[in-house]
């Protein structure tokens, strides 16, 4: 068995921080090995504007790359993405070796005057610089300002304290693992303001031929979250779900059934569909709430 696992991780503060819960879990599990974070810079880290700007492709790869380079060659032995930042199929030889523990996957709105979404005045000026956002707000409240909002946690949340924003958009999960719960103003109902898929799930990467490194990650695997996270991905890949594609979704898991509601923005318009049905049911669930969206969209 080795004596010493390296953890690769993206070096901002909540990829630290999920890094760093991943590894006390490990270390929990399997006190006998030392297990070490290392930081890897990605060209998303580098050059996040042109990047962004970059509307013909999504930018999932941008944040991976580097790391899953490091992987394949052997300087480190696994890695901790944000689900949401990865392509839906890994690079041949790289495998998900783990779907652990989810953080709540709604969105949050966080508020120089307290006030929530519905109470903010007319005309705010509300941040994000997520297209989904941009269509969630405009559809619950088509008359705020929408201002472009990029930059980690601390950035965005030092840009509403000091800048010309009334409020911001945020993932409640990257404010919880930081440990800035307390800056939220507002949960925003995941059924009206949908978030992404697989918001709030972490993914543990791994080579698909290290069977010790895969049979330790199975200690923190999670197969029920591993589950509705394919459904989840399922309902993005149908819609081409990149990070300039505005739709989102939400699962709510009742014993054996997930109810899962879905959203696609059209010429600035919201299609929704929700459905309820066996969880064992897995893509089809995805795809019977994508098929409803798109008789609605061509109605």
């Amino acid at each position: 068995m080795k004596k010493k696992i390296v953890i690769g991780s993206r070096g901002s503060l909540l990829a630290l921080a999920q890094s760093e819960m991943i590894k006390k879990r490990l270390e929990d599990n399997f006190p006998e090995i030392e297990f070490e974070i290392k930081k890897i810079v990605t060209s998303g880290d580098k050059d996040l504007v042109s990047n962004w700007n970059n509307s013909d492709k999504s930018l999932k790869s941008f944040f991976t790359k580097e790391i899953e380079v490091e992987l394949l060659n052997g300087s480190i032995d696994l890695a901790v993405h944000s689900m949401k930042d990865m392509p839906i199929l890994s690079p041949e030889g790289l495998i998900c070796g783990a779907v652990p523990d989810r953080e709540d996957p709604r969105d949050v709105l966080v508020s120089k005057s307290g006030k929530s979404l519905m109470e903010l005045p007319e005309g705010a000026i509300v941040g994000t610089s997520s297209l989904r956002r941009t269509m969630n707000l405009k559809n619950l409240r088509p008359d705020l300002q929408i201002k472009q909002l990029r930059g980690n946690i601390h950035t965005r949340l030092n840009k509403l304290k000091n800048e010309d924003y009334d409020a911001i958009l945020l993932a409640a999960a990257g404010l919880k693992r930081v440990g800035l719960e307390n800056e939220i103003t507002e949960y925003l109902d995941p059924n009206r303001f949908f978030p992404a898929p697989a918001q709030g799930v972490l993914h543990i990467q791994c080579r698909e031929n290290d069977e010790e490194i895969r049979s330790i990650l199975k200690s923190i695997h999670r197969e029920d979250i591993e589950r509705v996270v394919v459904i989840e991905r399922e309902f993005s890949k149908i819609f081409d779900g990149g990070c300039h594609t505005p739709m989102g979704c939400y699962s709510e898991i009742n014993g054996d059934e997930i109810t899962f509601s879905g959203i696609y923005f059209k010429d600035e318009k919201g299609y929704t569909a929700q459905i309820t049905e066996k969880l064992n049911k897995g893509i089809c669930v995805a795809q019977a709430v994508a098929e409803c969206i798109k008789e609605k969209i061509n109605g």
